[in-house]
């Protein structure tokens, strides 16, 4: 494999390679996306009211299919550790990394790039990480061993992750008058997967996509963003809104599983 196949493996051109250049039908257009943050619901899950709770993310939901959450239970200290060993893995040495690489979707746990780089006419412009990350006991021992503490940071990380899924689940059934467990009763043994993305500095972002519109196939996706990386685009009601990174939050995409109209997602 070319060392080349990443695009973290550095990059030198002035312009963008053919390769991601999209026709222009379908580039971004930013004129089109509304800048407002005040659109974007924001819940604060530690009021002491759950009523509250339910009734915001129901609202969030029945409406926009997405929203932010803060005061989550996950500690800052967990997140500053996960964003800080995503960063190190990408900026291990490109031969480093290859060694991970893979094209083939149905791998556990694999380095790649754009989306399906064997079927694509034209690339996205990231690189990511894909992990299966439930059971942990299951899957973390394949896991990169570089950064050496990139297992034990992950792995709190998406236990502590996971208990928000479910608890987003719960006020989620309760918003919709059932009971508490039972979208996840109804899910079942829930698998759990992560990928960190990788989106290097763009000589041409007019031209291409990190990624292009597209709605997520699982249940709930939440969403850690680099306060220094913008870019999120959710739409509604026939508009892009623009998610800028609020510190400490999650943004929560509601995925095809649980059938919301609003939940079509670009990076």
């Amino acid at each position: 494999m070319e060392t080349t196949s990443v695009l973290s493996g550095g990059f030198n051109h002035s312009t963008l390679p053919e390769s991601y250049v999209r026709p222009e039908s379908q580039r971004p257009r930013m004129s089109e996306v509304v800048d407002r943050d005040d659109l974007v619901p924001v819940i604060d899950m530690s009021c002491t009211d759950r009523n509250v709770i339910v009734h915001q993310i129901g609202e969030a939901c029945r409406l926009y299919g997405f929203f932010q959450v803060i005061n989550h239970g996950v500690s800052k200290k967990v997140m500053d550790e996960m964003l800080g060993v995503a960063h190190e893995f990408f900026k291990l040495p490109v031969e480093e990394k290859m060694k991970l690489y893979s094209d083939d979707p149905s791998k556990t746990m694999r380095l790649s790039t754009s989306f399906n780089v064997k079927k694509e006419t034209v690339h996205n412009w990231r690189d990511y990480l894909r992990l299966h990350c439930y059971p942990l006991d299951k899957y973390a021992p394949e896991w990169p061993s570089n950064p050496p503490s990139f297992r034990e940071i992950v792995s709190k990380y998406c236990m502590e992750v996971r208990q928000v899924g479910y608890r987003l689940e719960e006020a989620i059934s309760e918003s919709l008058g059932l009971e508490k467990d039972c979208i996840k009763n109804v899910l079942g043994e829930q698998g759990q997967h992560m990928a960190i993305n990788f989106y290097p500095p763009c000589p041409q972002p007019e031209l291409t996509y990190g990624l292009p519109a597209h709605t997520d196939p699982n249940a709930i996706t939440i969403l850690l963003q680099d306060l220094q990386v913008a870019g999120l685009q959710v739409l509604k009601d026939g508009e892009w809104l623009s998610i800028k990174p609020q510190p400490d939050a999650f943004v929560i995409n509601l995925g095809d599983q649980l059938e919301v109209k609003h939940d079509s997602s670009i990076s």
